[in-house]
């Protein structure tokens, strides 16, 4: 990586280089952890969107109660970066990793998801022999139809049997509402996620009901948070996307109180024509596919396509004029599928360089 002066201006940096506006990102995770306090909710946000221990910790240290993973392997990253409370909100199978999860329960906390007793018993096993207990969480499916155990009596006589065992501790459950995020009519909306987290809130007074704990009830994306810290029974919400936002969330999720801080710089490499101008920067530096990136600071320019290594604008007179080699700011679509492909944030404060994070937990796919 070449190294760059910290308080160097934005727009010398190389292109492409992914970026973040700190004081912007900061504000978002303020906004998000008070509208969680204000409800009376914990968050534990989730890391996918950063996958860097730096951020998670200014979550903490703004109120979050630990972070949300997707993979043991990004657990252990944030675990090795002083996070202690961790929800692997994935299924973990097969020996090499439970033995990491009950490794990791000697310096952190993990939480494992689970929708069937045969991804249990082996990590309960491992735990006995290890001398450690961790905690599981099962995932009911409570529409998105994508793993989960259904809910009612499976979902009782599954916290029955994990209640039995010795070398983990069922600490509640979770679900996502993750299919309502973009309904567009909002009351529509509020009313199908209220209904979904009411199949998850009732299946967790079910468990209480036959005299087992039930303390976790998780739940909450970024584009339906709002609504969900608001759904009685529910005690945590693992939104992250939301400390970048981006126009997935505006535009299709309808979120409209947090600010755009993940930007692309570009390079205009190319002008074909007086209508069209070429950036540096494809899909291999952002993902589309959810949601194109916008221009920063010039809505009459549009993003039309993007291909491996070029961005292509669409000009109109009320563009800003462009010429080869000039820089250009692009808000990313979406954050989580953009980071990814990084492997450091660059992150400003006033338009000036005051951190480089690596994003440690990128790769970590197992």
């Amino acid at each position: 990586m070449l190294q760059i002066p910290f308080g160097a201006d934005k727009f010398s940096l190389d292109t492409p280089a992914l970026c973040i506006e700190l004081d912007t990102m900061e504000s978002n995770i303020d906004k998000m952890a008070d509208y969680c306090r204000a409800h009376q909710v914990q968050w534990r946000p989730h890391s996918k969107c950063h996958k860097t221990p730096a951020i998670a910790l200014r979550q903490i240290a703004a109120g979050a109660i630990g972070t949300t993973c997707p993979k043991t392997s990004e657990a252990e990253v944030m675990a090795q970066g002083g996070v202690r409370d961790i929800l692997i909100a994935n299924m973990v199978v097969g020996e090499q990793k439970l033995e990491r999860i009950a490794a990791m329960r000697r310096w952190s906390d993990p939480i494992i998801a689970c929708d069937h007793y045969a991804q249990v018993e082996p990590l309960a096993a491992i735990c006995r022999k290890r001398g450690v207990t961790v905690r599981v969480l099962i995932e009911v499916d409570i529409g998105l139809n994508r793993v989960g155990v259904r809910p009612g009596q499976d979902t009782l006589e599954l916290a029955q049997a994990i209640d039995k065992l010795q070398g983990v501790e069922l600490a509640g459950l979770m679900g996502y509402e993750g299919h309502l995020l973009t309904v567009e009519d909002q009351a529509e909306k509020e009313q199908q996620i209220r209904s979904a987290i009411n199949v998850l809130t009732g299946c967790a007074d079910t468990v209480r009901d036959a005299g087992i704990p039930c303390d976790i009830v998780s739940a909450g994306g970024t584009g339906s948070y709002q609504i969900t810290a608001q759904c009685a029974g529910v005690t945590e919400l693992q939104a992250g996307g939301g400390i970048f936002m981006d126009p997935f969330y505006r535009n299709m999720c309808q979120v409209q109180e947090l600010e755009y801080a993940l930007t692309v710089l570009a390079s205009v490499v190319s002008r074909p024509s007086r209508e069209r101008a070429v950036l540096d920067c494809g899909r291999k530096t952002m993902n589309p596919d959810v949601h194109l990136p916008v221009v920063a600071g010039d809505p009459a320019t549009e993003v039309t396509r993007l291909s491996a290594e070029h961005c292509e604008l669409k000009l109109t007179p009320d563009s800003k004029p462009l010429q080869i080699g000039d820089k250009v700011e692009l808000v990313v679509g979406y954050g989580d599928f953009t980071t990814v492909l990084h492997d450091q944030f660059y992150g400003f404060r006033n338009g000036r360089l005051e951190t480089v994070w690596p994003i440690l937990g990128r790769g970590k796919l197992q």
